[in-house]
């Protein structure tokens, strides 16, 4: 799935904060004000994507996420800038929480006019960490998205019309995709997000070219925007944003997914993406060309501050 790369847009999505936390580094954002101000100075330095978490666990907790702690910047963000994107994450499933439960901020928040994109996180993997041996802990915890999940989170996005974020974890993950795809069936609006990991992660293909090589291999084809994140690592700095800028991809950098010897900020690793992008000739998209590029149905969203 070789695009052409000089002179076409790149995509910048900035992932804000997820599990990182202040104690790793001090520069990550969750109060209302951080939220705002980052996202508005990403966008600033290139970002036309933004996607954060709030403070509740997505992995153990209630199974429901606060629509309020997510609207509540959001529309402060969109009122200084009505043409951000945003995503938000949710929480995966566990038994007697139903997906429609997993999902209501989703809907709630694109009824109201906060979102040009839902999600999808397509599958499932397991939550461990690395021990004090180098193996994997015991672990009975699941990032758990079953195909009923899978199918739900699509299918509503189609009917709220708003784009969809695909997180792809794994292979499988991608398979799944693909499916709808053949069928023609996912919203307009959708992207591929080939979510990349380090060694001591339990999910992911290395951060490597052949890794992205096999997801193109399986997207050939297939008409469809795509980026590349890294987790626990420095994607900029392994070499991977640089071979999807080459093969025509997208980025998604920020506190997130990083992992490094340094302690930058989100709108820092914007603009090393940004400063990367110029050495291939590829402009910075905004929203508004993202948009374009994407297909969003409804950009920008119908939100009045």
């Amino acid at each position: 799935m070789n695009l052409p790369v000089a002179g076409s847009p790149l995509i910048i999505e900035a992932s804000l904060n997820g599990s990182a936390s202040k104690a790793l580094n001090p520069a990550v954002p969750y109060s209302d004000d951080e939220i705002v101000a980052d996202a508005v100075a990403c966008m600033e330095a290139g970002a036309a994507l933004i996607h954060n978490h709030t403070d509740e666990p997505i992995i153990g907790g209630s199974g429901e996420l606060d629509t309020e702690r997510y609207a509540r910047p959001w529309r402060r963000l969109l009122g200084i800038r009505p043409d951000a994107i945003l995503t938000p994450t949710m929480p995966v499933g566990q038994e007697g929480v139903p997906v429609e439960t997993r999902y209501r901020h989703v809907v709630e928040m694109a009824r109201e006019g906060l979102l040009a994109q839902g999600l999808c996180d397509p599958g499932s993997f397991n939550v461990t960490l690395l021990d004090d041996d180098g193996l994997f802990a015991p672990s009975t915890y699941l990032y758990r998205n079953d195909a009923a999940d899978s199918r739900y989170y699509v299918d509503t996005c189609r009917e709220l019309n708003i784009g969809l974020s695909i997180s792809i974890f794994e292979p499988g993950f991608l398979k799944f995709i693909l499916a709808y795809l053949r069928q023609g069936r996912l919203p307009p609006g959708s992207m591929i997000k080939l979510y990349f990991a380090a060694d001591h992660l339990p999910f992911g293909l290395p951060p490597t070219a052949a890794s992205l090589d096999a997801y193109l291999g399986m997207l050939e084809g297939w008409d469809i925007p795509w980026l590349v994140s890294s987790f626990g690592e420095d994607c900029v700095g392994c070499g991977l944003a640089e071979e999807a800028i080459r093969r025509g991809g997208h980025i998604q950098v920020g506190l997130e997914p990083y992992a490094g010897d340094r302690k930058p900020t989100n709108v820092e690793l914007v603009r090393e993406v940004v400063a990367l992008a110029e050495r291939y000739n590829r402009p910075i998209a905004t929203p508004a060309v993202a948009a374009e590029i994407l297909w969003l149905p409804t950009f920008p969203v119908p939100f009045a501050a």
